[in-house]
Formats: C-alpha cells, sequence, structure tokens
C-alpha cells in the first residue's frame, strides 16, 4: 500500500503573510489540525494547531479578550515560525509503512507529500491508523482465530493448507512475533463457522483465541 493510496489530496494551504487568528479559523472550519505553509509554490513549513495555541497568549494573562483577539489577527504565520524550517516529507510513491516510520521516528502527527518539488498531499496519523484497520479487516463481518506457534519455516503454509482444505476462506493474515521462538499467527475468515478451529487443534495448533465480528462497515 503507498502513500499516494490513502493521502488528502491538495490539502489546505497557508501562506507565511496568513494570521495566526485566520489559521486557526481555517483549522477549525474545515476539522483539520495542520496547515502547510507555502511560499512562491513551494513548501516552506508546516504549523499544528498545538503549535499555534502555545503561541497564542494563557488563559491567565493580564491581556483583555480584545487585546489577545488584536494580537493574533495581527501576528503573522511568517513572524513565528522559522525562515528556513526543517520539513520533513514523503513521496506519493513511497510506501505506507515507510511514511508510519518516518512519523514515529521523528514523533509527528503527518508528513507533507511532495513530488517533483510540489506539494500534493499530506498524510497524517488518521490516514495510517485507517490503513491499519482496513489492513487487518477490522470491520468486515467473519471470525478471528489467533494462534500462538513456533516461529519457523512452513508453519504458515501448513496452516493455510489446513484451511484451504477444509473450505474456508482467508480474508486477511497478519504475524505478530513474541519472542526469538514464538509467533502469533492472526487469521480472519469470511464465514462465521468456529469449527475449523478443532481441524486446527487436531493438527496441534494452540488456538489462543476466537472471536466472531459481525459486518461494521453500515454502523
Amino acid at each position: 500500500m503507498y502513500v499516494r493510496s490513502r493521502m488528502t489530496k491538495d490539502p489546505i494551504t497557508i501562506t507565511r503573510q496568513t494570521t495566526i487568528a485566520e489559521a486557526l479559523d481555517i483549522m477549525r472550519n474545515n476539522s483539520i489540525r495542520r496547515l502547510p505553509v507555502m511560499e512562491k509554490g513551494k513548501l516552506v513549513g508546516i504549523v499544528t494547531e498545538r503549535d499555534l495555541m502555545e503561541l497564542s497568549p494563557s488563559p491567565a494573562t493580564s491581556l483583555s479578550v480584545f487585546e489577545i483577539n488584536y494580537l493574533l489577527a495581527k501576528t503573522k504565520i511568517g513572524d513565528v515560525i522559522p525562515k528556513q524550517q526543517n520539513v520533513i516529507t514523503v513521496a506519493p510513491d513511497a510506501l505506507l509503512e515507510e511514511a508510519a516510520l518516518l512519523m514515529r521516528d521523528h514523533k509527528i502527527g503527518a508528513l507533507p507529500v511532495c513530488e517533483n518539488g510540489k506539494l500534493v498531499g499530506i498524510i497524517t496519523e488518521t490516514n495510517i491508523f485507517d490503513a491499519f484497520i482496513d489492513l487487518l479487516g477490522v470491520r468486515e463481518a467473519g471470525i478471528r482465530i489467533t494462534i500462538l506457534t513456533e516461529d519457523k519455516p512452513g508453519v504458515l503454509a501448513d496452516v493455510t493448507e489446513v484451511i484451504r482444505d477444509y473450505g474456508a476462506n482467508i480474508s486477511r493474515i497478519a504475524v505478530f512475533r513474541e519472542n526469538a521462538d514464538k509467533a502469533f499467527v492472526i487469521i480472519r475468515l469470511t464465514a462465521a463457522d468456529t469449527s475449523i478451529t478443532d481441524v486446527l487443534k487436531t493438527r496441534g495448533y494452540n488456538i489462543v483465541a476466537v472471536d466472531i465480528y459481525e459486518d461494521m462497515h453500515a454502523q
């Protein structure tokens, strides 16, 4: 899965001339928390709602509401962000896990997406979470079987062969390693028939959990 398939295309942007008050209004009116900052068609920064709130006067200030609003309406984004802000970006054809790793390593919640020097989108932690949910098929009806098994070659092939011979259909599969020797194999089947677990047990597999899910797409 690529960034291009999950990013928000043509994101709303601001310039250095945008005031803090205007930027906050844009965020609130569009239910977004980040705004790329552009200058002459080039990405020069990114500001978050948290950044702007921290720049706003404290509620404990002696300033009046009118004075606070005046300051926010007068102060421009260019006055509070560095002229050469180091903006971490990602390419639209990067893998989604690359974007997730960049966010994690740099402790940020979003990445502007740039192609040939042009801003084409933005990908956020929410986009990553949604992709993770889709990847695991959390909203789909069926059963989820968790197997604790030895982490060795051939295990996954054997498990899927057992399910195939039983006639069940695998919709999702994931492996999470417990340690160097053990792994959790998470399998989602489209059918709600849990009797396949008895077959897996007879083959010596340790069934940790069996969960039944209804279709959550309509909810």
